[in-house]
């Protein structure tokens, strides 16, 4: 991934910073821009019924967590003409960090201010485990719920001509995906083997909504594959408990649960966490994701 010059980073930002109306959107609309695309989908339903707001993505949906992602020029100028950012907070922002240091009379919206946070399984300095948290609570209905309300509030605040709306909606909102959570809860009451195995703790809010058991991660980090030796753990790990499911992510290969499966003949499930995806999702998208991993677990372990 290319890396910008912090010193070229800082000159094309304070440039795109002060071209001023020629950059803008229309002038009548509130500019929100969110960082990632689970922020985007939360923010982009919580806005839902707001004529008057207009919601970008920073970075292209495709990215996924975006930890070694790198500000292009385009990326620069969005920045540039956003009234307010709203972020995923919890570290992921790292790659950013200059860029948001040189904003002017823009309002930062942090959406994980109050989230139930998780500690990461393991800490390699990476972007998204600051300090060894995790921060994929985006893929906890529960915790999705919270930021959506904390989004909500937020833009009430910056944006008090569209309060009653966003306040409204985003309260529907949560209120629907708490529904989901609480679903995903019977389904870890009902279940007999609770123990699951990841491929890494990016589901692992998940796996806390559905009251299931997080036996091992696979992968340290979610970029490298597991060496040999850390297979050969996992099969004896997985032979002794006999865990009832390996979870992936569609995000990522699966090679190294079809490895452990083969061997120890556990069931594979992939779900999926909503951290890339069309840019141009529907109404509810980030719901039907999530339902749908509801529907996949239930089929997996309702029986079990």
């Amino acid at each position: 991934m290319k890396t910008w010059p912090r010193a070229l980073t800082g000159a094309i930002f304070m440039a795109l910073t002060m071209c001023g109306g020629t950059c803008a959107a229309a002038a009548d609309a509130v500019r929100v821009l969110a960082t990632t695309y689970p922020v985007y989908l939360l923010t982009s339903e919580v806005t839902r019924s707001c004529p008057g707001v207009h919601v970008d993505l920073l970075i292209p949906a495709q990215t996924g967590c975006p930890h070694e992602y790198a500000l292009s020029p385009r990326d620069m100028r969005k920045l540039a003409e956003a009234q307010i950012v709203v972020i995923n907070g919890l570290g992921i922002e790292s790659f950013m960090e200059h860029a948001m240091a040189n904003l002017k009379n823009v309002t930062i919206i942090d959406s994980s201010a109050n989230v139930a946070v998780l500690q990461a399984v393991h800490h390699h300095g990476h972007a998204s485990h600051i300090h060894g948290v995790n921060a994929h609570a985006f893929t906890s209905p529960m915790q999705a719920a919270a930021m959506a309300r904390t989004i909500g509030k937020a833009l009430a605040k910056a944006s008090p001509d569209a309060a009653g709306i966003s306040l409204a909606t985003a309260e529907a909102y949560a209120q629907r995906l708490e529904a989901l959570g609480k679903r995903l809860a019977t389904l870890g009451t009902r279940a007999k083997n609770k123990n699951v195995v990841l491929l890494h703790d990016g589901m692992a809010y998940f796996v806390r909504d559905a009251d299931l058991h997080l036996a091992a991660v696979i992968q340290e980090n979610e970029d490298v594959q597991p060496s040999a030796a850390r297979l050969l753990e996992l099969i004896r790990q997985c032979k002794e408990h006999r865990p009832a499911l390996l979870i992936g992510e569609a995000q990522y290969s699966d090679k190294p649960l079809r490895v452990l499966a083969a061997e120890t003949a556990i069931p594979v499930v992939l779900l999926d966490s909503a951290a890339s995806g069309p840019k141009d999702a529907p109404s509810g998208y980030y719901e039907h994701v999530m339902e749908k991993n509801c529907q996949l677990l239930e089929q997996h372990l309702g029986n079990n």
